[in-house]
């Protein structure tokens, strides 16, 4: 028995000292070049600033490119925002018309929603589609491609969930004259709040991040979001490594803390869905 617990605390502690290398060490890097002056963070030296530098390089950061930094909060938190509530009403509804019409039609969206987990997304097709509907280069194409690329992972999760719930809730809310649309926002979304939970914060941390997406699909400075932004300290010649890093912790620091915040939440959204369908 003690030999059992012996090797069980030091699985443990290997397992701390393995996140602290991969998550805190890089983490710190980042703080301590973000904190140095320009010459300074060159040598990128995981070492204390001779000098703190912060509120200096903050400033530098938001004035950059005419406060681009602003506009790309505001446009990175309008596309999370409208992505998120579009995926959390389109997939809850998807996935519980999946789970509860078996059939043909429900075994093809089903194969559909699959492989749209394993076939990776085709750029050159994509750009064409959203020239086609004159939306390219537009916040509204980039917040078509974030819900595209993200349902079918969405529309798992709440299909598994759907798949807890009795269906003699149906039975009785159509008994009392709940039909469609008033029969899944009455009775059946109130009760998959855990796994919306885990939906919106899983997909607002997931496109809030995106980098590759905007690369692509909506291109130009007055569109560039929080990702984007970092290639306001960067060029063929020089590189300004405080204020990249800099940028990049205050890019990382809303997510992260939402995440540390919200963690349980999102795991025991994710295992009930799992475990429950």
């Amino acid at each position: 028995m003690r030999t059992h617990l012996l090797r069980r605390t030091s699985l443990e502690v290997v397992a701390v000292l393995v996140a602290l290398v991969v998550f805190v060490v890089p983490f710190l890097f980042m703080f301590l070049t973000a904190s140095k002056d320009e010459s300074e963070s060159a040598d990128l030296t995981f070492a204390l600033p001779t000098e703190w530098k912060i509120l200096d390089n903050i400033k530098g950061v938001f004035e950059a490119r005419d406060g681009m930094l602003f506009t790309a909060f505001r446009n990175s938190i309008v596309l999370t925002v409208v992505s998120v509530t579009i995926l959390v009403v389109l997939c809850a509804m998807v996935g519980y018309v999946i789970q509860r019409r078996p059939g043909r039609a429900a075994d093809i969206a089903n194969a559909l929603v699959l492989s749209g987990l394993i076939i990776p997304p085709a750029v050159v097709p994509t750009i064409w589609v959203l020239q086609q509907l004159h939306v390219f280069k537009t916040l509204p194409g980039l917040i078509l491609v974030e819900v595209a690329f993200n349902m079918s992972f969405c529309v798992l999760l709440f299909r598994a969930f759907v798949a807890a719930i009795p269906r003699e809730l149906d039975e009785a809310a159509m008994i009392d004259g709940c039909t469609g649309l008033s029969l899944f926002f009455r009775v059946i979304f109130p009760l998959l709040r855990p796994v919306t939970i885990t939906v919106i914060l899983t997909s607002s941390v997931f496109i809030f991040n995106d980098f590759v997406n905007p690369l692509y699909f909506l291109p130009g400075d007055e569109n560039a979001t929080v990702q984007l932004t970092l290639y306001n300290f960067t060029n063929q010649f020089d590189t300004q490594y405080n204020l990249l890093f800099m940028n990049i912790v205050l890019v990382t620091v809303p997510p992260l803390v939402l995440f540390i915040f919200f963690n349980r939440k999102i795991v025991a959204g994710m295992t009930s869905g799992a475990v429950k369908g």
